[in-house]
């Protein structure tokens, strides 16, 4: 028996602890969606597209194949609503909580389990960490309801502006881009909310607090303003946010929308600067975009937020890695350098190995689609960026995908979530000549 517990033990690596974490909650949410209590209608919901909403609720991306105001209940829509939270917050964060809340000890393997699905780079004060996320996580979401009560309150009452207002929070600081406005105008997002400073500031600041990483929490809370304090990965994070946000508000300030009044112009300039890292919500609709503007878009919504964050993507940090290895070779450096600090080889190859596989996913993947479907491959870019970087963001294709499509968008969703490195650390046991040292040689490139 202690043999066997030990082999289980053995298997269940962090890795394979986080894939099947979330495996588990998103076949348990699509069963619970698929029962008639989860459906407005009382009737029964194919799993498959039970699946593809559990999915996309677990992996806080946003694509839904139905109206998610008009087709779920209310049990449906709390069921949703938990999923993006436990997903936005991580599987293995929420079971640590409930561990703490409920008493139980967080031993030594458990750490290292936290601290492989935060990213952090000690063990060391990691539960006092997830004490930390989840108070922050749970100020910062009433925060956002409160701002954006008054607007509910005048538009669906007290009740529904309650609900509403919580519901939009979590939406919006776990990055998922679900919305309610369907009784409104179905799939219409909170495009109705095109000039409402109230609504457009809440959401596009919780997208970025829920986007720039758990640890950037921390380095911000332990040195506030004091910034040569700050760890590089926070001035990272910090850089790239701000650029970002910048550039493309700009361009899509004098491009996108000329016929608006300043105000909305300026608010629909930066909402949609921001929402495709990763949050997938929108006040403007992206099938008038113009060409250079879903290229714009495809790009933010492949870089994404930064790491340890409710955010998905290739990662800020990963971008910002790569940019910098690219000016050590033109200023030939014999290492990369970031803000006078060296970076190691080996953050540099999975930075590399992060955006090479996450490319590769969304190019072949919206090539399968295209092909498949017959949509044009600019529309399946688009739903495959959006997946593959767990953004939610769509050109109106998605109910309209048959289920192979689906399927593929689903592992798209669950590989952009968990990672593609976990994913190959959990599949991939490590070789006993690792570390072996071959003969040298040389390769041209370039």
């Amino acid at each position: 028996m202690k043999e066997l517990k030990k082999h289980i033990l053995k298997y269940f690596t962090s890795a394979r602890v986080i894939l099947f974490g979330f495996i588990i909650m998103i076949f348990l949410g699509a069963a619970v969606l698929s029962l008639p209590i989860s459906s407005r209608t009382g009737e029964w919901t194919p799993f498959i597209d039970t699946l593809f909403t559990a999915t996309s609720a677990s992996c806080v991306t946003g694509l839904v194949v139905y109206d998610t105001a008009t087709h779920w209940s209310v049990i449906g829509k709390i069921i949703i609503i938990a999923m993006i939270q436990c997903g936005g917050l991580g599987v293995v964060t929420m079971l640590t909580i409930f561990s703490r809340v409920t008493g139980k000890k967080i031993g030594l393997r458990d750490r290292a389990t936290l601290q492989s699905a935060l990213s952090t780079p000690q063990i060391g004060g990691i539960v006092r960490l997830t004490s930390f996320i989840f108070k922050g996580t749970i100020i910062i979401e009433m925060i956002g309801a409160l701002v954006m009560f008054p607007v509910f309150l005048k538009d669906f009452g007290v009740m529904k502006g309650i609900y509403y207002s919580i519901f939009h929070s979590i939406s919006a600081f776990c990055n998922a881009g679900f919305d309610l406005m369907g009784d409104v105008s179905e799939f219409s997002s909170v495009t109705m909310y095109q000039s409402d400073i109230a609504i457009n500031v809440s959401i596009i600041m919780l997208i970025l607090v829920g986007g720039l990483g758990f640890l950037v929490w921390q380095d911000i809370a332990e040195h506030k303003f004091r910034v040569s304090g700050y760890s590089t990965q926070t001035k990272v994070v910090l850089t790239m946010s701000l650029i970002l946000i910048l550039f493309p508000s700009v361009i899509f300030f004098f491009t996108e929308f000329k016929g608006l009044d300043f105000k909305t112009r300026l608010l629909s300039s930066v909402f949609q600067a921001v929402t495709p890292r990763t949050a997938g919500f929108n006040t403007a609709d992206y099938s008038k975009f113009s060409d250079n503007g879903i290229a714009i878009t495809i790009i933010l919504m492949l870089i994404g937020g930064g790491s340890g964050s409710t955010a998905g993507g290739i990662k800020m940090s990963t971008v910002f890695i790569l940019f910098a290895t690219l000016f050590s070779v033109f200023k030939q450096d014999k290492e990369v350098a970031i803000y006078n600090r060296r970076i190691e080889p080996d953050i540099i190859k999975n930075a590399i190995s992060v955006f090479v596989l996450d490319i590769v996913l969304f190019i072949v993947g919206a090539m399968i689609i295209s092909g498949i479907e017959g949509f044009s491959l600019k529309e399946t870019m688009f739903e495959s960026a959006s997946a593959v970087a767990t953004v939610g963001l769509t050109l109106g294709i998605t109910p309209h995908l048959g289920v192979i499509s689906k399927i593929l968008l689903i592992i798209m969703m669950y590989i952009g979530r968990v990672g593609g490195i976990t994913l190959i650390f959990a599949a991939v046991s490590p070789k006993k000549n690792g570390n072996a040292r071959y003969p040298k040689d040389q390769i041209a490139v370039g």
